[in-house]
């Protein structure tokens, strides 16, 4: 297993979003964590990668990299895209002095070319689409040649053309990487496109774990109300993103 999470719990003031939660991923997997809004999804991604700390439970990982890819691309604006790309590199304290700038301008110009970017490193981010930022971002994150990558919403905010370029991107960095792979997202076209497992939460319990077949099959009242988008069934919508 890359990633081992086992009986994770945290709150939030006198909310519990995990409740108790466990799962594992193995090697080279993409797990598709979904739930609605307020289902502990984002919370997971900041705790294996130590944004923030579980109020108790373990979580386990295999050596190397975690990079995480942020919602809404997250670049600095001030920075250009080759600059954006290659900040771990130049300030992290562990990767600071590894590589000679000609290297770093490789290294930067290999990962663009991995996400069908090449020759845009002086370009800003305002100068950019929405699903080029994004896909900038998937460079920023492999820079480091991660063996987990977490996707928080990899498509949030893009059209559907462009979600589908994305979608391919995470499936193509999973097998070019063989990195391990959590995505979180709302939608059914990445979880079609590049799952192979899904987990479903609510209200801080795991309510579903399988594969993504199964998942499809609507036997959990949970997942068929997810899957048909109905306002009728065992789930109530909840009003903050956690």
């Amino acid at each position: 297993m890359s990633i081992k999470v086992e009986h994770l719990t945290k709150s939030f003031r006198d909310k519990t979003v995990l409740n108790d939660v466990s799962f594992g991923v193995a090697d080279g997997e993409i797990l598709a964590i979904v739930g609605f809004s307020g289902s502990g999804k984002s919370t997971i991604l900041k705790l294996i990668c130590n944004l923030i700390k579980p109020d108790s439970g373990t979580i386990t990982t295999t050596g190397g990299d975690i990079a995480m890819s942020f919602q809404y691309s997250a670049l600095f604006d001030s920075l250009n895209v080759e600059d954006n790309i290659s900040f771990a590199l130049r300030e992290r304290k562990d990767l600071r002095n590894k590589f000679s700038e000609a290297e770093i301008k490789e290294k930067v110009s290999q990962k663009l070319k991995m996400v069908g970017l090449e020759g845009i490193e002086k370009k800003y981010p305002h100068e950019l689409s929405g699903g080029m930022q994004k896909r900038v971002s998937f460079a920023r994150a492999i820079i480091t040649d991660p063996t987990i990558i977490l996707y928080d919403e990899p498509t949030a905010g893009l059209d559907p053309v462009s979600s589908t370029i994305i979608e391919d991107y995470i499936v193509t960095l999973k097998n070019e990487l063989k990195a391990t792979s959590i995505v979180v997202t709302h939608q059914m076209s990445t979880i079609l496109r590049t799952a192979d497992k899904v987990i479903m939460l609510y209200d801080g319990n795991i309510v579903f774990h399988g594969t993504k077949d199964e998942f499809l099959n609507q036997d959990n009242p949970y997942t068929k109300q997810f899957i048909t988008a109905s306002i009728e069934g065992p789930m109530k919508v909840q009003a903050k993103e956690y």
